[in-house]
């Protein structure tokens, strides 16, 4: 079955020859790489949207590291504890965490509005549909997904509710309170502690909570991957540059990165 629709008229993509295409004749090439760009100019508010290449970068050479993996593994964990079958993960990036969870269902999407990022992703996983597009209008069918995903990403709930099938899942994964907290310390004078739990509130109305894991996971960064992650972050550009200077010289930072996990059905 396939799962993507057209951003322009809403109507279901088959992929023939490396092209979507959709009944009213629209259609969108396979890149090289192995993605299709289903983000329209007439949805684009800029004309690079999404992360910077640098940041995708930065990122993966972080992940590739192995610091996340025990949140990786939760999360796989939990996909299987669920046996469903359609998983779209919104805000797939460059592919660390969509890679994994594919092999846990029949078909993964994995989207995301920086066109940079999916490149990288779609040589990750020839099995994962990799896709750039925007949350704003997910392009994926009515009630066609089993699973969403939400990895520190944007939650737009009436296209989730949209695409979801009736008392499907959505699994959302925010920075727990104490979250890379040594490193927001030394790069801001005032740090202020994560609130996942805004994120039920948000969405009580139309989802049940099923329920909430916290994963905690210590790391010692070396230099490199300590510059690596701050790079991947929006703190970044936030920081003050001496002080990103002055914590990018520490040899060795120890550092305890901590996750909220929330599994959600549809009411």
């Amino acid at each position: 079955m396939n799962l993507l629709m057209c951003p322009v008229c809403r109507q279901p993509l088959s992929l023939t020859d490396r092209t979507w295409r959709c009944d009213n004749k629209h259609s969108y090439d396979v890149a090289k790489q192995g993605y299709v760009n289903l983000h329209v100019v007439q949805h684009k508010h800029s004309k690079n949207p999404g992360d910077t290449p640098e940041s995708v970068q930065a990122r993966r050479a972080f992940l590739s590291a192995g610091h996340y993996a025990p949140l990786q593994q939760a999360v796989v964990e939990k996909i299987r504890s669920l046996r469903i079958e359609n998983l779209l993960d919104i805000g797939c990036g460059e592919g660390y965490y969509t890679n994994a969870m594919q092999a846990e269902v029949l078909q993964c999407v994995g989207v995301d509005i920086a066109k940079n990022a999916v490149q990288v992703a779609a040589k990750l996983n020839k099995d994962v549909t990799w896709v750039v597009g925007t949350g704003a209008t997910l392009p994926v069918l009515d009630k066609s997904i089993d699973l969403c995903t939400s990895l520190f990403s944007p939650i737009p709930k009436a296209e989730i509710l949209r695409v979801l099938k009736p008392e499907a899942y959505l699994m959302v994964v925010t920075p727990g309170p104490q979250h890379l907290f040594a490193m927001r310390e030394a790069l801001f004078e005032e740090v202020k502690v994560h609130e996942p739990q805004k994120f039920v509130e948000q969405l009580k109305d139309v989802f049940e909570l099923v329920s909430e894991d916290v994963v905690d996971a210590a790391m010692c960064l070396n230099q490199s991957d300590l510059k690596h992650l701050i790079a991947m972050t929006p703190y970044a550009y936030k920081a003050k540059p001496e002080r990103r200077q002055a914590l990018e010289q520490q040899d060795q930072f120890p550092l305890n990165a901590q996750y909220q996990i929330y599994l959600f059905q549809k009411k």
